[in-house]
């Protein structure tokens, strides 16, 4: 393993490390933020931070103890850095402004822990973050950037080893944390997403809220080397983004978090600024693709701070395939969609 550390890396691969200090001091900061969380987690239950908070956050989900920890965590080591303007957190109904903050710098969006709902059960966990900059002082409308305007994003995983990957735009690299030095070391130089794949992460319990495109997607990958994509699939799943993300970084595959009809009224269910974005961001620049079926992640423009969408991410090819059957769709391809979900006979048969 290269045991180049993270500081080095940043010296040796910054273009202009003057122009870049900004956006690497940032990662620095959030960099101490992740060792801390990291640490509490190796504890668990001796550090007393398993279990429910007892409160909700702004979109009314029951928060972890470690939900509410993590997050303040963040935020502490967040507001020293006199570069940061503002933060946007999953767990905060509203940015937090840095009233000790220069006149221009750079907004840091994050979701302090993502699939708090493994904690318990010690699966994988980890926090994503993205970081935008601006020439002043912005107002809440023009904290809404749309993901092509990240200047670097990135995540943690917390599993049987924390690392830490993120991307510049030069390439996304991912760095193992050595416990005995705290330091993060280059392991992952230059990850990429292969474009072809056998495996595909969707929630399948869902299924029956699908649109007809995703329905018509996975009962393709079901039917194996007999169907239409003569190969066979693997279905994967850890209700952690960020570890079904990393899978993907590691090895190839698509996560789909697609539209679903359970609750109408959504757009989808996860969070555009600090989750889809800067996954998407990373997933582009290692070689894959991310869309909500109809559209580019990257290319939306937010309409407020929580905003939920569909997402299908990874591998190109399989992404591409999926926008295909949307496309198809909504042309008015109805005897091809037409689902045949609710068909008692078989889940997924096409008769």
């Amino acid at each position: 393993m290269d045991s180049l550390v993270l500081t080095s890396f940043l010296k040796n691969n910054s273009g202009n490390y003057d122009a870049q200090r900004g956006t690497n001091d940032i990662l620095l900061v959030l960099v101490d933020a992740i060792k801390e969380v990291a640490i509490l987690m190796r504890a668990g239950e001796l550090a007393g931070i398993l279990g429910n908070a007892d409160t909700e956050n702004v979109q009314g989900e029951v928060q972890k103890k470690l939900d509410v920890v993590a997050n303040k965590i963040f935020i502490k080591h967040l507001l020293r850095e006199k570069k940061i303007l503002a933060l946007i957190s999953e767990e905060n109904e509203d940015p937090i402004f840095n009233s000790k903050s220069d006149d221009s710098g750079y907004v840091v969006y994050f979701d302090p822990l993502d699939g708090s709902s493994n904690i318990d059960v010690n699966g994988a966990v980890g926090s994503i973050f993205s970081i935008v900059k601006f020439s002043k002082k912005p107002t809440l409308k023009e904290l809404l950037k749309p993901g092509k305007e990240q200047v670097l994003a990135g995540y943690s995983v917390y599993g049987p080893s924390t690392m830490l990957i993120f991307s510049s735009g030069d390439g996304v690299h991912g760095f193992t944390l050595d416990y005995e030095s705290l330091n993060f070391c280059l392991s992952h130089e230059r990850m990429l997403v292969p474009p072809e794949t056998g495996e595909y992460a969707i929630n399948t319990s869902n299924g029956r809220f699908w649109e007809p495109p995703i329905v018509q997607y996975v009962a393709e990958c079901n039917r194996g080397v007999g169907g239409d994509r003569k190969k066979n699939f693997n279905m994967r799943w850890t209700g952690s983004m960020v570890a079904d993300i990393h899978r993907i970084l590691v090895r190839g595959g698509i996560f789909m978090y697609p539209k679903d009809n359970k609750v109408p009224l959504k757009e989808g269910r996860l969070r555009l600024l600090y989750e889809a974005n800067p996954m998407s961001y990373l997933v582009e620049h290692a070689g894959g693709m991310s869309s909500t079926g109809r559209m580019r992640i990257l290319d939306i423009v937010p309409r407020n701070f929580h905003q939920r969408i569909p997402l299908i991410i990874g591998s190109k090819i399989e992404v591409e395939r999926i926008v295909w059957h949307h496309k198809n769709y909504d042309a008015g391809d109805g005897l091809k969609y037409n689902s045949p979900l609710f068909d008692s006979a078989s889940f997924f048969s096409e008769d």
